[in-house]
């Protein structure tokens, strides 16, 4: 098909186009509902590490590490990549407030995938048709999300594709009909308890967090039944009376019942120590710390539980007593390397400090080393003696070089800068957003995508009521005056945690990644490019323009001795790009090639942030 005949086809609204799909089809291909092969019950070792047949996990694997060990498509042929086809989800997801941040998952010849709008969708890898469509009819006026219309994608084992909804219930569609099998009103919406993260399946049980920090929620995550969806355990993110970490909490007032430490992205799971793992979000109220005195355990945290218990097992703060919104959105990544030549299990985070805080999974314990330094303090708002610095780079700048315009700058604007009744600006403003990381572990490469911007706040109010309201941010803030907000890519050494190489955007970094075996980093941009990175330095070596901002993370999979890379090019409210429905499949031997220019540039500006740092997530 020419070009331009595509682009009209396009523009008319055609639900599939495709190039020669009855080439690749073959007797174990989809083509209805009911010849959709069924995931089994996944064991640990199946889904445990990244594999080249199935994308089976939002992060590839239970590691999180969204790698690929498949290097056929790599560094010396990818100029050849183009589009086999593109597929239509009948609109879904191209509502203003849509944030179409999930990851596509891929198994046995069928995709699957949600839109902002909750909505799931199983498609022919061959075809790109619609096999099934499941409509979740989300009501506006039932449910309290603090930002955006936001999902990050669905889980997928026991013959069952799991959802979560940003009504708080948690479903198991069946695989093969897209039918709901079973329903769960996990929390109450009414509360402003939403579900963002993609469920987990693992060992006969389904794992998720709730969203809800900036709206006066209690942080928890939990873990259903796989078979019929009866609770089995809940951690609570914001410990209760009785429970370790309690008293870092005020024991006067119960400030902790809206006390944050949300769960914002998927966990990470290491299935020979039987352990889950996963990062928490900002205490509540965000930007006011006049209201909780302490550390305010475990908001901004690294948390590790027993998979099959939900029993504490370490933690490490990231900030103590935050008051910046400076939480961990990004999803925790798992992976082994050598550390004075003897092998360690390691996680790493990236949080919007711009650090990397690298980790022994088996007892929390710092890797590479994490300093506690002493901080600027404001004691009527309560700020903590020190805060832990690691040791090696961080990703963005964290003080002003040169004083902005107009603006008096405190201490330099540097990270941590506390803040009470006048006004103070500071940097980073939320570094390492919610796009998920990538990780090669051949070279022991972290990818992190990055802001380099600062915000400036009031706020620290005594009085400011504990009870939540619409937005539970005790503070009022703007961007800082700088008015500079460039993206930051990435590639950071976790053995040493410095940094390989980086990359200044013009425009934000607010797109998941990719890396593979073949030595490339795929990428999206919110103009609606896709593009291949060499992922040893950093250079770009192809693109291609779709037609909706790429801000969800690609996937790569094998099927039938071909490999693939597959993209939902749906947009995100919060990245300020274009909204669409499309899904995009390339191969070595695709043949439509890139549309023009343009083709994604969003409609209307992008919107300011909302109060109390809600954009951030």
């Amino acid at each position: 098909m020419p070009l331009r005949q595509f682009w009209k086809s396009l523009a008319a609204g055609a639900a599939v186009l495709t190039l020669g799909a009855a080439a690749y089809s073959g007797a174990n291909a989809a083509t209805t509902a009911e010849e959709i092969p069924l995931a089994p019950a996944f064991t640990g070792a199946q889904i445990g590490t990244p594999r080249p047949d199935a994308w089976p996990t939002i992060g590839g694997s239970l590691l999180n590490q969204r790698y690929s060990p498949l290097d056929g498509i790599n560094r010396t042929n990818v100029k050849n990549l183009k589009a086999e086809w593109r597929g239509s989800l009948n609109g879904s997801g191209m509502t203003p407030q849509s944030s179409n941040e999930g990851q596509p998952l891929f198994y046995d010849g069928v995709i699957y995938l949600q839109t902002g709008e909750n909505d799931v969708f199983a498609m022919s890898v061959e075809t790109g048709k619609l096999l099934w469509t499941y409509k979740a009819n989300i009501k506006a006026s039932e449910v309290h999300p603090c930002c955006s219309w936001a999902s990050r994608g669905v889980g997928l084992g026991d013959g069952k594709v799991f959802v979560g909804r940003l009504d708080a219930k948690l479903e198991a569609l069946d695989q093969k009909t897209g039918k709901v099998a079973w329903s769960t009103q996990a929390e109450d919406p009414a509360q402003h308890y939403v579900i963002v993260a993609a469920p987990i399946y693992y060992d006969g049980m389904v794992i998720v967090g709730f969203a809800g920090s900036d709206m006066g929620t209690r942080g928890r995550i939990k873990a259903f039944d796989a078979k019929d969806g009866h609770l089995v355990w809940t951690f609570y993110t914001v410990p209760g009376p009785g429970e370790f970490g309690h008293d870092t909490w005020p024991q006067d007032s119960e400030v902790w019942k809206y006390g944050g430490a949300a769960i914002w992205q998927s966990p990470a799971i290491d299935a020979q120590l039987g352990m889950v793992y996963f990062s928490t979000a900002n205490p509540g109220p965000v930007l006011n710390g006049a209201v909780r005195k302490g550390d305010n355990l475990f908001s901004a945290s690294i948390v590790a539980l027993d998979a099959h218990t939900g029993k504490y097992k370490w933690h490490f703060q990231e900030v103590h007593h935050d008051m910046w919104d400076y939480d961990a959105p990004n999803p925790v990544v798992l992976f082994d390397a050598p550390y004075k030549g003897v092998m360690k299990k390691g996680i790493a985070q990236a949080g919007k400090t711009g650090w990397v805080y690298i980790l022994d999974r088996t007892n929390g314990k710092p890797l590479v080393g994490i300093v506690e330094k002493p901080v600027m303090q404001l004691d009527k708002v309560h700020t903590s003696k020190t805060q832990p610095y690691p040791v090696g780079d961080a990703l963005v700048p964290q003080e002003y070089d040169i004083p902005p315009e107009g603006i008096d700058v405190v201490n330099k604007g540097r990270i941590f800068t506390p803040f009470a009744r006048t006004p103070v600006f500071w940097k980073p403003l939320g570094a390492v957003n919610w796009p998920p990381s990538s990780y090669d572990p051949k070279s022991h490469t972290m990818f992190v995508c990055a802001q380099d911007s600062s915000w400036g706040a009031v706020g620290g109010d005594p009085n400011y009521p504990v009870v939540p309201g619409a937005l539970y941010s005790g503070s009022v803030v703007q961007r800082g005056g700088a008015g500079v907000r460039r993206g930051v890519l990435t590639g950071l050494d976790v053995t040493t945690n410095k940094i390989v190489w980086n990359q200044v955007w013009s425009d934000s970094c607010y797109a998941g990644s990719l890396a593979n075996a073949g030595g490339l980093l795929f990428i999206g941009r919110n103009d609606g490019r896709l593009t291949a990175l060499d992922s040893s330095n950093g250079k770009k070596l192809w693109e291609f323009q779709t037609d909706g901002g790429v801000n969800a993370a690609p996937t790569m999979f094998e099927w039938k001795g071909k490999q693939y890379v597959l993209i939902f090019a749906g947009g995100a409210s919060l990245g300020g790009s274009k909204r669409n429905d499309g899904v995009w499949l390339f191969s070595l031997s695709g043949t439509i090639g890139p549309l023009p220019r343009g083709s994604a540039d969003p409609a209307a500006a992008r919107g300011a942030a909302p109060a109390g740092g809600a954009a951030a997530r």
